[in-house]
């Protein structure tokens, strides 16, 4: 029975959130919505609290949810939730004694290979949410359990084929798709967040025109996924920044390669590139979160070098 009750209240909880990811772009849901959850045989059932491992009322014995917080830049982190060199997700205990209830329904649902919602903090209050993810390792030592993910179509096996090496060969290569796609979004939040979801360049308000563009790739020892090295761009200037089309000085001046300039064609070049020329880049308030000068000053060298 309570198996029963387990399986059937996953379920809901699954196609609650494919409903709710469908409605939204950036499949970020918000905190509140979360929280609030959804209705189960006339019981709401929340999908996040306080505490990073959340077992709902309804459910008799594991967790549903596992979160990791979003932590703003220079903030120290109350768990540190990292990924491992084999590209799993370390997951922290909750606090150290292996033996608290919350750590041992993880266990017992790594035991019976049961699916898990995995709730990623990429703003306050605004959250990537991935399932299904199973508790595949247990380190008391290291106070912490090793998580990977696997597609949605698989939400519901549960123990079928959870051990043998297709499985976890796929779950390993969905794992690192995930994080790749929680490295990008969270990175894109932040930077629309600090940008108030304008283009740098020509003020565009539309958020679902808008990329975050990185100033020093990934890839570079700077090129590091905050604040200070990214900008937030319309499509159009994002492209033109890659292509070493749109340049931005050390002092926030841009300026248009000079070929383009020199160029005669229809009104887009004219007022969507050329008339930015010698203009200012727009840039956030807080002066933690504008672009820093010296990652302006190396990429501004590669246009150069480029060129």
């Amino acid at each position: 029975m309570n198996t029963d009750l387990d399986s059937r209240v996953r379920t809901a909880a699954f196609h609650f959130l494919e409903a709710e990811t469908r409605l939204v772009a950036d499949k970020v849901l918000p905190h509140a919505l979360l929280a609030k959850g959804f209705m189960f045989d006339g019981q709401r059932v929340p999908l996040l609290s306080p505490q990073g491992i959340f077992k709902p009322a309804v459910l008799p014995e594991m967790p549903l949810t596992i979160r990791t917080k979003y932590v703003e830049d220079g903030e120290a982190a109350p768990y540190h939730d990292v990924i491992g060199t084999d590209g799993l997700l370390r997951y922290c205990y909750r606090g150290t004694d292996p033996g608290h209830r919350d750590n041992v329904g993880l266990r017992l649902a790594m035991q019976r290979q049961v699916p898990l919602i995995y709730c990623h903090g990429v703003l306050a209050g605004r959250y990537v949410v991935e399932w299904p993810v199973f508790i595949v390792g247990d380190s008391p030592g290291e106070l912490t359990f090793t998580v990977n993910m696997d597609e949605h179509r698989f939400a519901l096996l549960g123990e079928v084929g959870a051990n043998d090496s297709e499985t976890d060969g796929r779950r390993r290569y969905i794992t690192r798709q995930v994080q790749q796609r929680l490295h990008q979004e969270g990175f894109r939040q932040r930077v629309m967040a600090a940008y108030l979801a304008h283009c740098a360049v020509c003020r565009l308000r539309h958020e679902e025109l808008l990329e975050a563009a990185h100033i020093l790739p990934d890839g570079h020892p700077q090129g590091h996924p905050v604040i200070p090295n990214g900008l937030s761009l319309c499509k159009l200037h994002h492209a033109a920044f890659d292509a070493n089309i749109l340049r931005i000085r050390p002092d926030y001046e841009i300026e248009i390669r000079l070929d383009v300039l020199k160029e005669i064609d229809g009104p887009m070049l004219k007022h969507g590139l050329q008339e930015f020329h010698r203009g200012r880049l727009w840039t956030p308030h807080r002066p933690l979160h504008k672009p820093k000068p010296e990652f302006l000053e190396e990429r501004y060298a590669m246009f150069r070098d480029a060129s």
